[in-house]
């Protein structure tokens, strides 16, 4: 469990919820401050520093959801966890949507919260590690950074750290665009491998007539214009990491070959008859969903299997919105250097339309649209005239829809509308049933159920 001290909030209105977090959290070294009620919560996050709070999704002033929200807005480090009852699982999968970090199930046990708040410190640890500001780098004393202050990315971070030192082999998935060939790099150069080759075979690039070929090698005579014999990618990565990028794209015949290769851990060269023993650890990347490759025929379940050993999963640049501006910056300070220009940021306007882009092209997308714009611009921040004409457009009808009203629980718009008439009336129960068109025995027992009373 984890060693360093945390300091935690406990927001529940049941006692012994509340003492048994406590008890827990107190005993394993950490602080721990507690309250009952969503206003007392929101007092104490805003007056002080914590790493974890622990947040019930029923409070006897406020809807769970709501007091989360308020929590967010704050701009606090403090990750929140829910804590729910069976009835209200569902509740606390929308909390998850609204920012939580994580939800607790009642009847809480040790285990759980003890495991939970580690991941939490764990993240923390990675997010405030030196460095991280300039980016998690892909391999020591290199330039390249994978930029990033996603909760999601940092957990895949994490998981990197503790797949790279074994032999496992590895399966990334993610749309094109969103750093596959990043996270294996990563991998290889935090593995014992790290002094052999990385080779990188694109499945999508290569024809097929000469894949064969570029995977095994071939003897010189085997075919018209093999004129001398070639070594393969996998003996070229012999010791060291074979990366097959959108594996996805290769066909059944080949497919076969590369499972014989990975199981016997041996090759034999185009036209040649000797086995070839090679030691690899196989990363491989695709965008395509090979579950249902495997159900259509196209892609072989025994090699699906043997892929899927370790699977990660990278979300698209949609779904990680706080990483869209950090990495934005990233990619100017690189390209104002390469292009010798004095560009120091984004304005306003063009951050908007960045966050409001919805990034189909992924990182890659981004990427691009930094150093078209660093071509462009003459000031020294980018401005929305330098950026892509058609993201701007776009960027401009999603705005729109974001604009549209969201819809709220009609228990919390009744709560919030009830408070808002006793705020205009002063206070007045007679006058704000008045307000209300309802009668003061309805709206005090309103009041008592939402517990809007002083």
């Amino acid at each position: 469990m984890a060693e360093e001290k945390a300091t935690i909030l406990v927001v529940d209105d049941d006692p012994f919820v509340r003492e048994f977090l406590e008890h827990t959290f107190t005993k394993h070294g950490h602080v721990v401050a507690t309250c009952d009620t969503g206003a007392d919560g929101l007092r104490l996050l805003w007056q002080n520093e914590f790493d974890a709070v622990f947040l019930d999704v029923r409070l006897p002033d406020s809807d769970g959801i709501a007091v989360l929200q308020r929590m967010k807005n704050l701009g606090k480090r403090a990750e929140i966890v829910m804590i729910t009852g069976f009835a209200s699982v569902d509740t606390a999968v929308q909390a998850m949507r609204e920012g939580a970090y994580d939800y607790l199930q009642k009847p809480l046990s040790e285990e759980s919260v003890l495991r939970v708040l580690d991941k939490i410190l764990e993240r923390h640890r990675l997010l405030e590690s030196p460095g991280l500001g300039m980016g998690y780098p892909v391999a020591p004393g290199r330039p390249e950074r994978i930029i990033t202050r996603s909760p999601r990315m940092l957990e895949i971070l994490q998981l990197v750290e503790r797949v790279a030192p074994t032999d496992c082999t590895v399966l990334i998935m993610g749309e094109s665009g969103t750093g596959k060939e990043l996270i294996a790099k990563a991998i290889h150069y935090r593995s014992r491998r790290k002094d052999k080759p990385f080779v990188v075979v694109d499945c999508g690039a290569l024809v097929e007539t000469l894949f064969e070929s570029e995977l095994f090698g071939h003897e010189r005579g085997a075919f018209t214009g093999a004129t001398q014999t070639r070594l393969g990618s996998f003996e070229l990565a012999n010791g060291g990491t074979f990366f097959f990028d959108e594996i996805g794209n290769i066909s059944l015949t080949t497919q076969a070959k590369i499972l014989r290769a990975i199981q016997e851990k041996e090759i034999r060269r185009v036209g040649g008859s000797k086995p070839i023993h090679v030691d690899v650890r196989i990363v491989a990347a695709t965008n395509l969903d090979l579950r249902r490759a495997v159900e259509s025929g196209r892609f072989r379940e025994d090699l699906f299997y043997r892929l899927t050993v370790f699977p990660v999963y990278l979300p698209p640049l949609r779904e990680r919105k706080e990483d869209i501006i950090p990495l934005a910056n990233y990619f100017i300070g690189r390209f104002a250097r390469e292009l010798g220009k004095q560009v120091f940021g984004l304005s306003k306007e063009a951050e908007q339309v960045l966050l409001h882009y919805s990034w189909p092209g992924n990182v890659r997308e981004l990427e691009n649209a930094i150093e078209r714009a660093l071509v462009l611009e003459d000031t020294d921040r980018i401005q929305v005239s330098s950026l892509p004409e058609h993201l701007v457009r776009a960027a401009d009808r999603d705005r729109i829809v974001d604009l549209e009203p969201s819809i709220r629980p009609l228990r919390e718009m009744e709560r919030d509308y009830i408070a808002l008439a006793l705020k205009k009336a002063g206070g007045n129960i007679s006058k704000a049933a008045r307000l209300l068109e309802i009668d003061r025995k309805t709206l005090y027992a309103k009041i008592r159920r939402y517990g809007l009373g002083s």
